[in-house]
């Protein structure tokens, strides 16, 4: 477990310099009366130190000589341990996380001043979690009132996610076969939803079907709430009911992604309920899977990170002016972004231990360049609102995305998403025979 923990937090530490760092895990929060929400770990302290217990607080201190690495956790309590798990404790963080020093959170009031005492710079992020800013803000202090001693507070406090997602973005070669192994689990969990889905069902059972792929494969879960939305609800973009009956001519628009090691996956696939498109379905979706191939085009090293999403509006403009939903010149309608009424969404987020992953997408008001590890979806749509009353009466109520995860590589681009079909005949192929991907 020490590796690659202690490589990233010496990296971090040698980009900080003398300053110090807090991270503190988020506070575990109640679905209702007393059952908690599925815990997850912040993805900072994840890729600094693998520890996936809540109430943990990591400080970095590299200009400490007694200990740069120190793990505040949860003491070993045996009548709790039995109710809700065996922890770590102080010694099993050190012994299996290769931090300097550990000790239980229960004591971190206590410590924490003397850990930032004297440092001119505090990496913290303030306003996550407010009750954890009143702990840091009372540690200063603390210092503070010690001023005639000879201890300093730091002078100003700057978001550790200057440096920690700078380094995040560009994932290492295991966090790329991470990646893509909760892709190919993502695959099939799509092409399992397009093999078992039939007019009648719920969107319900469709995303059992997906969500029961991600689990028999060992992914910790998923890595957003799954979007299944037939007919209408495809307009919908973060549909999560659920809950509607698919209809015999419906669309049936699956968004949903695995996490495998913390690592995220997300991919939409669009499909017909019935197994095979309508004239007019088809004439919309492949004006998106055109700008989907398109956009993809523009994925390389050294290519801005909006190339994509302008050669996917492009296409896409173009594409609404051929299927009557935007009349004018394509140039014009971009200009005044026209193309937003059916399509408001962007190309292209990171892909990461968070599924909208962290990373800068401009630099100094520029969009950034595309550099090898970077991981990205690329998702075009076009969304017909089923009250649209300028919009043809054939494509009101349909909607269509489709998406793929990209890596970047030293020579162009690696599609982690291939294994699902996009072409429309395809498509059709996989619902009539059922999927062949291996999990």
């Amino acid at each position: 477990m020490k590796e690659p923990y202690a490589t990233r937090r010496e990296r971090f530490a040698g980009m900080m310099g003398k300053a110090a760092a807090v991270f503190a895990a988020p506070p575990i929060t109640v679905r209702n009366s007393d059952v908690e929400n599925e815990y997850r770990q912040d993805s900072d302290l994840i890729y600094l130190t693998g520890f996936e217990e809540p109430e943990a607080v990591l400080v970095l201190a590299p200009a400490r000589p007694e200990g740069r690495v120190t793990l505040f956790v949860r003491g070993r309590e045996p009548d709790k341990e039995i109710w809700t798990g065996r922890r770590a404790g102080p010694e099993g963080a050190i012994r299996d996380y290769g931090v300097d020093a550990a000790f239980p959170v229960s004591e971190l009031k206590e410590r924490l001043p003397a850990l930032l005492e004297n440092v001119p710079r505090l990496y913290y992020r303030l306003g996550r979690n407010r009750s954890f800013d009143d702990v840091v803000f009372a540690a200063l202090d603390d210092i503070r009132r010690r001023a005639r001693t000879g201890v300093a507070a730091p002078a100003e406090i700057v978001d550790p996610g200057e440096i920690a997602h700078e380094l995040r973005l560009i994932k290492s070669p295991p966090e790329q076969a991470a990646t893509r192994r909760a892709a190919e689990i993502t695959c099939a969990a799509h092409l399992a939803a397009m093999q078992s889905c039939k007019p009648g069902q719920h969107e319900y059972e469709v995303q059992a079907s997906v969500e029961y792929v991600f689990r028999k494969a060992g992914a910790t879960g998923t890595s957003f709430l799954s979007i299944v939305a037939a007919g209408a609800n495809s307009t919908v973009l973060h549909y999560t009911s659920n809950r509607t009956r698919i209809g015999p001519t419906d669309l049936v628009l699956v968004d949903a992604g695995c996490e495998w090691e913390h690592y995220a996956a997300d991919v939409t696939r669009t499909f017909p309920a019935s197994g095979a498109f309508t004239s007019i379905q088809r004439s919309l979706y492949e004006v998106v899977l055109e700008a989907l191939e398109a956009a993809l085009e523009e994925v390389r090293p050294g290519a801005a990170h909006d190339a994509s999403h302008k050669r996917a509006v492009r296409v896409l403009t173009e594409g609404m002016v051929r299927l009557g939903l935007l009349k004018g010149e394509v140039d014009s309608l971009i200009e005044r972004e026209a193309f937003k009424r059916y399509y408001p969404h962007n190309t292209s987020h990171w892909l990461g231990l968070d599924v909208h992953d962290v990373g800068r997408y401009k630099i100094e008001g520029q969009s950034r360049s595309l550099a090898p590890g970077m991981i990205l979806t690329v998702e075009p749509g076009l969304y017909v609102q089923p009250d649209d009353m300028e919009a043809p009466e054939a494509l009101r109520g349909i909607g269509v995305r489709i998406e793929d995860n990209v890596l970047v590589t030293e020579t162009g681009r690696e599609i982690l998403t291939n294994a699902v079909p996009k072409a429309p005949m395809e498509v059709e192929a996989v619902m009539r025979r059922g999927p062949s991907i291996s999990i």
